[in-house]
């Protein structure tokens, strides 16, 4: 191979950022799709579309190269973290932290073979999956994607979705083609970060290997083709940098022979390193560079370093092997184009009934019992009611990784073909029982219902934006039903879903049932598996889950469990419930030191909307569209994935921010990291909310100074918007313009500022 080549092998761009054409000029060596990635640039594609790019990237790899030089089919990677989930009709199973609720490992592996065959069908060979992470604070983004807090559990489960997602080494399946390249991830210590995603894991090298580092034996010794490095550090040492770690201990103490991967642009991370030049990773010991958009830049510094002598012929030659290697375990240079593979275009793969069905069992499984004063099982004959905003909600229900990277936002259930929503489980089985179950949003005043089940939790998320900062569950809708309900005298089941355990000791008080569904993917009629009973009245299937985590008795972090490892109930035996402490100081936090309104890619204390001449919409996570699109707010890449938002205007709208709050900075200022690009042809407008607010103030001098002069940050003084009770503000546009805003927030200022523009 020449170097050209050689070093193509290690570059991995993204699909959004290169062409078929792209791949037969470089040939790289692999391609990922992220997860707002499609083809076409739509992540709604149908399962065709993706099979089709999969053969034109095969036939542009395999392409003949002149001069006989061999020509490297690319592997095409995905993240596939529950189920083949960027794909619309797919099986999305329970996240992890359901799956270790289950200690099931003989389900792992069949969670692994359907999966891996879901993926085959769309012409895919390779899963950035399992996460082996050991998560020990819950207030970290990417609790879900971890098994257990015990190191033990995780190793086994994480073992068997291995050999699931590639068969058992050894075996006649052994990486055929129904199954795909599995990654074990992230290496390592990426859970023991204090709760921030890219943060540092510290303790002693005895704590780090019998925690963080123990799921990666047993992964290796299951088959594992690739690690993915961490975007963490450990001790100080930043993973995709450290040699000594990669190389070392990877590879020399764990005896790793596959390719090791880096995480999205985590090469960029290093000190003295951006995202097109770091030869740092590769003689560290990272073979393939993650660079979904830079990848140009990286090729050439890379190949520009191997010619200076900066990269070894060695190094490369050793990565470039390692690739190779990887590829020929997989039969790469055997198997047809993707779409003469023997399950690829059996679209009735993807969904499949016998899918549904293991992830069905995954849902009832992972259920975990921590309160029931007798209102379970439902009686056959009942009638009753079902609220909440997760009640007919696959979005909801599903979390992250599904269907979009962050989840949720826009998508509604025609988004997941095939899926059963919890409310549509329930009304299936209590109709079958002899009973009758409604939505509380369709139902006429009149007599109670004989019980009623209320599904509330969090909303979507994903890795840093997940992060948050304590343990209370600040969302009250489900509390405020449970007390209606509570003073209508209907017996109450709270079914919590979200991706860690938190403090919600207020719902356990209210509900006479409690019930912890995590996040149950696309088959919601798990649930009423297990709540509704028989038409004779017995259980159709007890509880069976058991905490995978501990249960956090206060909103602070680290302050003991309401519920232990290992705990759960049963209909013969609900758990014993601990006094309650039903107070949480952080829930009336002060604001007198300023207030983040929009940071790191997240809502932080607001609620947002997009507002035109149509009405008003939410917006989740502040992404999403004005009734007639008028206004379009989409995130996008500045110095971490989706970390910014760029804000569109087509015609006249708004964008509102909202927030609850008891006290702001007495002398304080609105403070805005934005960037702009051309001048505004009308007027754009900041105005308070705020009762008995009138005044506007005019940022069109503002930004138009800015224009095309990169990142810039205005401060307005709190004192010109409101002499009251501010409670929001909004951007209104009177003609189309596009801004973009990475930091909002209310900031403590010394000094008085004026009050008109430029600020």
């Amino acid at each position: 191979m020449s170097v050209e080549r050689k070093v193509a092998q290690l570059i991995m761009p993204d699909i959004s950022t290169i062409t078929p054409d792209d791949v037969r000029t470089y040939r790289f060596g692999s391609i990922l799709n992220g997860g707002n990635s499609g083809p076409g640039g739509d992540d709604l594609a149908p399962a065709p579309e993706w099979l089709a790019l999969a053969d034109a990237v095969w036939e542009a790899s395999s392409a003949p190269l002149a001069n006989g030089e061999p020509a490297v089919p690319a592997l095409w990677a995905t993240d596939a973290v529950h189920g083949h989930s960027n794909i619309p009709g797919a099986t999305i199973f329970p996240h992890n932290i359901a799956l270790g609720a289950t200690r099931d490992a003989e389900l792992m592996e069949r969670i692994g073979e359907a999966t891996a065959a879901e993926i085959a069908a769309t012409g895919i060979d390779w899963t950035f999956a399992p996460t082996l992470a050991v998560a020990t604070d819950d207030r970290w983004g990417r609790t879900y994607e971890s098994f257990s807090e015990d190191p033990q559990l995780v190793s086994k489960l994480g073992e068997s979705t291995i050999w699931g997602l590639q068969g058992r080494p050894g075996s006649e399946g052994f990486l055929d083609q129904t199954r795909v390249i599995a990654t074990a991830k992230h290496f390592y210590g990426d859970g023991g970060t204090g709760g921030i995603d890219r943060g540092n894991t510290a303790g002693s090298d005895e704590f780090l290997r019998s925690v963080h580092l123990a799921p990666y034996k047993p992964a290796i010794g299951a088959g594992a083709q690739t690690v993915m490095a961490s975007f963490s550090s450990v001790n100080g040492e930043k993973m995709h940098g450290s040699k000594r770690l990669l190389t070392d201990v990877l590879r020399g103490e764990l005896g790793f022979g596959g390719l090791v991967v880096g995480d999205w642009n985590g090469h960029g991370e290093l000190d003295g390193c951006t995202n097109t030049d770091c030869p740092q990773s590769l003689m560290a010991g990272l073979d393939i560079f993650m660079v979904p958009e830079d990848w140009k830049g990286l090729y050439q510094s890379l190949l520009s370093q191997v010619n200076d002598g900066t990269i070894t012929m060695e190094r490369l030659d050793e990565a470039v092997i390692r690739i190779l290697k990887v590829k020929q375990n997989y039969g790469l240079f055997s198997k047809p184009r993707p779409s003469e593979r023997s399950l690829a275009g059996d679209y009735s793969v993807i969904g499949a009934d016998a899918h549904r069905a293991i992830a069905r069992e995954a849902v009832r499984k992972s259920l975990v019992l921590l309160k029931n004063n007798g209102v379970l099982p439902l009686k056959p004959n009942a009638a009753i009611e079902v609220a909440g905003a997760g009640a007919d909600s696959i979005a909801i229900q599903s979390g992250g990784w599904s269907i979009t990277w962050q989840g949720g936002g826009e998508l509604t259930n025609s988004d997941f073909p095939g899926a059963t929503s919890i409310f549509a489980g329930l009304a299936q089985a209590m109709a079958e029982a002899g009973g009758t179950a409604r939505l509380a949003s369709d139902s006429a005043a009149g007599a109670n219902p004989d019980a009623a089940i209320v599904v509330f939790g969090e909303e979507p998320y994903a890795e840093f934006v997940g992060d948050r900062e304590d343990l209370a569950f600040r969302d009250e809708e489900g509390l405020e039903m449970l007390r209606e309900y509570k003073e209508r005298g209907v017996p109450t089941v709270a079914v919590f879903l979200s991706g860690r355990p938190l403090w919600v000791n207020r719902e356990i008080s209210l509900a006479d049932a409690f019930v912890a569904a995590w996040l149950p993917g696309t088959e919601g009629a798990g649930i009423a598996d297990v709540l509704v009973g028989d038409a004779d009245g017995s259980p159709r299937h007890d509880f069976t889950g058991k905490l995978a985590f501990g249960w956090p008795s206060n909103c602070a972090p680290n302050s003991g469990n309401l519920f232990e490892f290992g705990q759960g109930g049963s209909f013969a035996a609900s758990p014993a419930l601990p006094a309650l402490d039903l107070e949480c100081a952080l829930l009336n936090q002060d604001f007198s030191n300023g207030l983040r309104i929009f940071e790191r890619g997240l809502n932080q204390a607001i609620t947002a909307s997009a507002a035109d001449r149509g009405g008003q919409a939410d917006l989740t996570n502040l992404v999403g569209k004005s009734p007639e699109n008028a206004v379009s707010i989409a995130a996008f890449d500045k110095d971490a994935q989706e970390d910014a938002r760029r804000i569109t205007w087509s015609a006249p709208g708004t964008v509102v921010f909202d927030w609850k709050r008891q006290a702001l900075p007495e002398a304080g200022a609105l403070n805005l990291t934005y960037k702009v690009g051309a001048r505004p042809q009308g007027q754009l407008l900041l105005k308070p909310q705020c009762e008995g607010c009138d005044d506007a103030i005019d940022l069109t001098s503002t930004v138009a100074l800015a224009a095309n002069l990169g990142w810039r940050t205005m401060q307005i003084p709190l004192s010109c918007l409101s002499d009251g009770e501010l409670a929001g503000f909004t951007l209104e546009s009177s003609s189309a313009y596009e801004f973009e805003m990475e930091i909002a927030g209310i900031v403590p200022q010394a000094n008085d500022q004026k009050c008109t523009g430029p600020f």
